[in-house]
């Protein structure tokens, strides 16, 4: 392969279906991709979890990172022995930063054990629509300034765990009234309005070395009228890159969300994505649309040097990232702290305040408060 084949795949985290690595997954593998995404489709226990992470590093000669969303409620791909959590609205309600600093921990040396590097979290989305269909329960809040304290809580713990965070879903997901997974929605408000309300999070964690930032499918009329922010020069490389300063990784929602497939188009999407500024580009179902998404990103980058300019930009930010946060394989994990005594402590000290103030209710989060203890 050239150097900008192996430049281009290098963009790219991918998802796969089964337990074991599959043929689709080994020949993405062979042709250099980034990174590797796992869900609950994948996975069955701690230890074919470790065994899983382990071959799939063991596939390839460079630091490959494996990411999962881990955010506590109904985005836990991972089950029970693993320590359970209610959603982040719950430690929302309880307003203890130090309690949620102790579950960013616990998800951390828990994912860390089986060979994860990056936690898809803390959702950073300020929920102020109670229409929202997919953030929800999944915020803090609808208080910026809390959203801020507590995602700045989850963010250090799991980073002084070692675990690479994600601030999601910049620049702010939580006002809208469609779901990216279903349809693109679109934001309305003026600049001020998201300048206080939707972006205060993301500035702080940004400012303080949050790994990784994630970028929305949606719309934000104030800043680019025609493309979401996944696709905007203006967003990713004005506002995120220049205004807040941010050096770090920063990654797309899964380009396969019905948002980008239905509007434009994923070939589309990843070249109008790298040349915004992108690093790291998600296809987490169809092998056959990975493939064709990085041989278009590869034949565009070999017509447009300012594109191949971006990719090498991204993938030195890559590499950055993998020095510090990606492992390589592990021989004998350790498996003894995933849902262990001082772990189901802290989960505990969660459900008896949901339980007295009544947090632990559907109008939180519709997953039942059993399955959160993972029972």
């Amino acid at each position: 392969m050239s150097d900008l084949e192996t430049a281009a795949a290098k963009m790219f985290w991918v998802g796969f279906h089964g337990t074991t690595p599959s043929d689709d997954l080994m020949r993405l593998l062979d042709r250099g991709v980034g990174g590797v995404v796992l869900f609950a489709r994948n996975i069955e226990s701690p230890k074919q979890a470790a065994g899983l992470i382990s071959q799939i590093k063991m596939h390839v000669r460079h630091p490959l990172p494996v990411a999962i969303d881990h955010e506590g409620g109904r985005v836990m791909r991972v089950q029970s022995p693993f320590t359970q959590t209610p959603p982040m609205r719950v430690l929302g309600k309880i307003d203890d930063e130090e309690l949620v600093r102790d579950v960013g921990r616990v998800f951390a040396r828990e994912l860390r054990a089986v060979g994860f590097d990056m936690d898809f979290a803390p959702v950073l989305d300020v929920d102020t629509n109670a229409d929202n269909p997919v953030i929800a329960g999944r915020s803090f809040g609808n208080d910026p300034e809390l959203v801020t304290r507590m995602g700045m809580a989850l963010m250090e713990g799991l980073q002084s765990e070692g675990m690479a965070a994600c601030a999601k879903h910049f620049p702010g997901h939580g006002d809208t009234a469609e779901d990216s997974h279903r349809d693109l929605p679109r934001l309305s408000h003026s600049e001020d309005r998201l300048r206080c309300v939707e972006l205060p999070p993301f500035e702080s964690v940004c400012k303080a070395g949050v790994a990784s930032v994630m970028i929305s499918h949606v719309i934000y009329e104030a800043w680019d009228a025609d493309f979401p922010a996944t696709m905007s020069k203006p967003i990713i490389d004005g506002l995120l890159r220049r205004e807040l300063g941010y050096g770090g990784l920063v990654i797309s929602d899964d380009l396969e969300m019905k948002a980008i497939v239905d509007h434009y188009g994923v070939n589309r999407a990843v070249v109008m994505a790298t040349a915004a500024g992108m690093d790291c580009l998600l296809a987490c179902h169809s092998a056959q649309v990975m493939h064709g998404a990085i041989d278009t990103l590869i034949k565009a980058a070999g017509k447009d040097d300012a594109l191949a300019t971006m990719i090498s930009k991204a993938n030195r930010r890559v590499d950055f990232f993998n020095e510090h946060y990606t492992r390589d394989a592990m021989e004998a994990p350790d498996l003894s702290v995933i849902g262990c005594d001082e772990h189901k402590r802290i989960a505990d000290r969660i459900f008896s305040h949901a339980e007295c103030d009544g947090s632990a209710d559907t109008t939180i989060d519709p997953t039942d408060t059993r399955r959160w203890r993972g029972s």
